[in-house]
């Protein structure tokens, strides 16, 4: 039998049997607030998110578009029988956490303490939570354009500084210790830096040569360094090429924060389930912060991701990887007759980025292209103003995860347009 504790008794200090009306001050109401949206929430949309709702819109007019916009990979796995779930820890289940932790053993080499794994809904949760646990608002950020617009939106939406740093062929669009060392002579002290390899919109890597200098540069300054790596698996490298799968900046510092996810490599995008690694003085804040935002991650997702570490799953989404392999070659071997500009070096993920070149005299911008593209040839591109705010309006990105059959049919679409 459980007892009840009771009755309860306010406390000498909290004793209201001696206050008066009189005695309690009067406060001015204050002003109700204004109609509309808070400042925080004045970012821009996710424009491959806009460009996929007016893809199902027009599909669902009887339009053949052919989609070349989201990065969502066309396999995705069989969901199974799943079984009624519950929450989980804020954190993710103990055997998920341990399963993505011996994918590191397996990957990379290098041992990670389940504790400092902490699964999230989706990469896009992990940034969210992470940003809150590592930054005061007022701390400043660095990142790369061309790159995934959501860093810099977030950071926005929760009131910390973004230090864009613009990047070209000369780096490979990735940055460096020299960008970085710059970027502190204009802005100041960095409290963050966002790397991604490959990279979003670019496809770009960095090798472990060039991310080991900016683990280096940040561990010497006290810059907490940030690695999304959801892209990782997804790789073209030459035959014998050392890390083909990319290396992990968890292995050359207990500092850095990773990111990663089952979206991209396991195709798993609608399930809404990704991973952060973490250093250990941050998982108790990221906990604390995680049982409030979300309670927990999806339980079915994690249920279904504990196959994801399989030898046969390994196998079945490597397989995967080399139709997107031979979908990149389609779009690479094209590139004479798209007659477009410059292009950054598709490393990995899904992804082809490249000016338009003599198309912007045409055009005039990367917007009005791909919506004349959409328009008039059922071809969805996203425009690059979308990932660089500065230079985009020259770019596309081109997604290939579509796969082999809808690339040939959008190459095809594209280049009779173009002559039109």
């Amino acid at each position: 039998m459980v007892k009840v504790p009771g009755p309860f008794k306010t406390p000498p200090s909290l004793s209201l049997d001696s206050v008066t009306p009189a005695d309690v001050p009067e406060r001015p109401l204050a002003a109700p607030r204004t109609a509309g949206a808070s400042k925080r929430s004045a970012v821009p949309a996710f424009e491959v998110m806009q460009i996929t709702d007016e893809v199902a819109k027009r599909r669902a007019a009887g339009h053949d578009v052919v989609s070349l916009c989201a990065g969502e990979p066309s396999a995705r796995p069989a969901p199974g029988t799943l079984q009624p779930a519950g929450y989980t820890g804020p954190l993710g289940t103990i055997p998920l956490r341990e399963a993505i932790a011996t994918h590191y053993l397996e990957w990379y080499g290098v041992s990670v303490d389940p504790a400092t794994v902490a699964v999230t809904t989706g990469s896009s949760g992990a940034f969210q939570l992470v940003f809150l646990t590592a930054f005061d608002p007022g701390d400043k950020v660095a990142l790369v354009s061309p790159g995934y617009p959501a860093y810099r939106n977030i950071l926005t939406a929760l009131g910390i500084e973004v230090i864009e740093i613009p990047t070209g062929p000369e780096t490979r669009y990735q940055p460096t210790p020299e960008l970085l060392e710059a970027a502190v002579s204009e802005h100041g002290q960095l409290a963050g830096l966002i790397v991604a390899s490959p990279a979003n919109p670019t496809g770009t890597m960095l090798g472990r040569e060039e991310l080991t200098a900016l683990s280096d540069w940040c561990n010497k300054h006290g810059v907490r360094l940030i690695s999304d790596e959801i892209y990782h698996g997804i790789t073209f490298p030459e035959p014998g090429a050392p890390d083909p799968r990319g290396v992990s900046a968890i292995e050359l510092s207990r500092e850095s924060i990773v990111i990663s996810s089952f979206s991209k490599y396991w195709g798993m995008t609608g399930w809404r389930l990704g991973w952060a690694i973490l250093p250990k003085e941050l998982v108790a804040p990221f906990e604390s912060l995680a049982s409030n935002f979300a309670l927990s991650p999806p339980a079915p997702a994690q249920e279904l991701a504990m196959r994801a570490f399989t030898p046969e799953t390994y196998a079945e989404r490597d397989a995967v990887v080399e139709t997107f392999a031979r979908a990149r070659t389609l779009i690479l071997d094209a590139a004479q007759d798209l007659n477009w500009g410059t292009s950054a070096p598709s490393d990995g993920a899904f992804y082809y980025y490249s000016e338009l070149g003599p198309q912007l005299e045409r055009f005039g911008d990367s917007s009005t292209y791909a919506r004349a593209l959409l328009e008039q040839a059922d071809v969805a591109v996203v425009p690059g103003s979308d990932f660089d705010p500065v230079a985009g309006h020259r770019a596309v990105r081109l997604s290939y995860a579509a796969g082999e059959a809808a690339v040939t049919e959008a190459l095809e679409r594209i280049i009779a347009f173009q002559k039109a």
